[in-house]
Formats: structure tokens, C-alpha cells, sequence
């Protein structure tokens, strides 16, 4: 196991449709983590997310659930080993019931500094931010 991990717990409207969602991104649920209230999605072996019901989120905190689909209040963002990668991604969010959001500043600026990103927003409102960055000296 690594020694550390990230777990980003989203609150979700529809458990269900969230876990479809993300699996059909490629991501896969680790079973032994998931229940009613909760599925964990690993996107890779350090990184995963926690899907909570609403409900199940509020035990965690006092303080409200904003609304991601008016709000931001995160941009969680995942560096990919290519262009193509960043593409299959945010296509596959797509086609499974995300959005793309497209801001051609942004994409403007990423281009000066040999970065190619897109950026989608779950079904919740969540926004993901999938890049890939030609690092100086890097093959």
C-alpha cells in the first residue's frame, strides 16, 4: 500500500448514477468500500473517490452542502500521460452524462505553456479539470 493516498469525498444526489458515471470513465469501484451510503472509485492506486449519499455526507460536517451545479468551490484536476488521454477521458465523461465546459481563455493560455486540457462537470456539478503537460526535458 502507498504510503500516502488521496480520498476526495463528494456529496451525490443519486448514488447509482454517480457510480455509473465515473465507471464508465474507467475508473473502477473497489467493492469492499462500498455500501448504500457510500462507493469508493479508484482512479489510480494513490487517488480515490469517495462517493457519499447526500444524507451520509451531512455526518461528516456541520456546515451545508453547496450546490456544485451553481457554485465552485473545487476544481479537482488530474494530470494525464497524453493528449489523447486527456481527449478519451472527457469525451467518455460526456457521453455518460457529463458536460464540457469550455473556456477559450484558459485553453489559450494552457497552449503558451505546451499544456492540453479540457474540463468537464459530472452530473452533480462537480468539475474536473484532466490535463496533460510537455514537461521541459521529458520524452
Amino acid at each position: 500500500m502507498a504510503s500516502k493516498m488521496i480520498f476526495i469525498n463528494l456529496p451525490v444526489a443519486e448514488l447509482e448514477r454517480s457510480k455509473s458515471f465515473y465507471e464508465a470513465l474507467g475508473w473502477k469501484v473497489n467493492q469492499q468500500y462500498t455500501d448504500g451510503n457510500a462507493a469508493c472509485i479508484v482512479v489510480d492506486d494513490n487517488i480515490c473517490l469517495m462517493l457519499l449519499s447526500k444524507d451520509f455526507f451531512t455526518s461528516f460536517t456541520d456546515r451545508a452542502i453547496g450546490d456544485a451545479r451553481t457554485t465552485v468551490n473545487s476544481l479537482y484536476a488530474v494530470s494525464l500521460a497524453s493528449p489523447a488521454e486527456v481527449d478519451t477521458l472527457v469525451d467518455a465523461a460526456v457521453a455518460a452524462g457529463g458536460t464540457e465546459e469550455v473556456n477559450a481563455d484558459k485553453r489559450a493560455q494552457e497552449t503558451q505553456v505546451g499544456m492540453h486540457g479540457r474540463t468537464f462537470i459530472d452530473p452533480d456539478g462537480h468539475q474536473w479539470e484532466p490535463f496533460h503537460m510537455a514537461y521541459p526535458g521529458a520524452n
